[in-house]
């Protein structure tokens, strides 16, 4: 008895998450991350802390998956192939929103040329300014936005624009 009732409420604790969950941000171009492939990250040099990071791969309309409710666009098959395989594993953090405006109690758009990874979880923020207020206390700012995520998660996505950011991807074949 017990067991069926400890699966019965995991079974409901789960649905009511998945309830709940919030959606994925996507801008103008259709696209989760605005058509940039998240894969594409975790093989980039990370630049120190102060210091810009490396442009991500720009995806391909033509290679997709679908994840959190939106499409994801990625430069090989490869890549599409490890993110069906675990795409929480390469989702951006806060469904693409902003880690800092996380922090601060709210959810604005994630810049895809604006990320860190931290702990083996890729993290975006809106502009260069809110990069440097991210970077002057990272695992202060995690931990806030974390404490903050469990309250913003189920609100809608950002519908605002990434200001001064005009998409390169994803890419026609």
């Amino acid at each position: 008895m017990f067991k069926m009732t400890a699966l019965a409420f995991a079974f409901t604790a789960g649905m009511i998450g998945a309830a709940f969950a919030g959606d994925q941000y996507v801008d103008k171009t259709g696209f989760a991350v605005s058509g940039y492939d998240v894969v594409s990250y975790f093989d980039l040099a990370q630049s120190k802390v102060g210091a810009p990071q490396p442009a991500p791969l720009p995806g391909s309309a033509a290679i997709t998956a679908e994840y959190n409710g939106a499409t994801f666009a990625f430069a090989t098959e490869a890549n599409r192939d490890k993110f069906t395989a675990n795409p929480a594993a390469f989702a951006p953090q806060y469904d693409g929103h902003c880690a800092y405006g996380v922090a601060k109690g709210g959810k604005v758009p994630g810049n895809p040329t604006l990320w860190r990874i931290v702990d083996g979880k890729l993290y975006l923020n809106i502009t260069k300014n809110v990069v440097g207020f991210w970077e002057e206390d990272i695992p202060g700012n995690l931990k806030t936005s974390e404490k903050n995520w469990v309250g913003l998660e189920p609100a809608s996505a950002s519908k605002d624009k990434i200001p001064n950011f005009t998409s390169a991807a994803p890419v026609s074949n």
